[in-house]
């Protein structure tokens, strides 16, 4: 028999990845309709974003976006096309197995203009009076 502190900490848990899983729907929804972006599609430009040089090597951005490597692969592929061209492919000449993708101008122009309506749907689904009563209520429970 399962205790109730077990079960507890379960429902927590669902309830959070719930509230999660309705804010990704919303953004998801928000970024494919104003700008053809998935959410995986916003976070590497996000991830390209916050690095100086505006390039990381594919490996190290599947780690951060959290794709299996063909699942990144197809999507930068996808956005290197010259119908979205947000993304550019690099080969780096020291190691000739690290491929590097950067953003582009397009893709940075891009980011900027999702990356505000991204902070208007989080602002506004973070200040609703019923998801702080949710979260409230959840962390009364821990």
């Amino acid at each position: 028999m399962h205790n109730n502190n077990t079960i507890e900490l379960l429902n927590i848990w669902l309830s959070l990845t719930k509230l999660q899983s309705n804010i990704n729907d919303e953004l998801e929804h928000a970024l494919q309709e104003n700008y053809s972006l998935s959410l995986n599609e916003f976070l590497v430009l996000y991830f390209l974003s916050q690095t100086e040089e505006k390039k990381l090597r594919l490996q190290h951005l599947q780690e951060m976006v959290g794709l299996s490597q063909s699942a990144l692969s197809r999507l930068v592929v996808r956005m290197e096309a010259k119908s979205c061209g947000a993304l550019q492919r690099h080969i780096c000449e020291d190691d000739r197995r690290g491929i590097y993708t950067s953003m582009t101008d397009f893709g940075e122009k891009k980011f900027d203009r999702a990356l505000e309506t991204f902070n208007q749907i989080l602002e506004s689904a973070l200040s609703k009076d019923e998801l702080k009563q949710k979260l409230q209520s959840l962390i009364e429970k821990i």
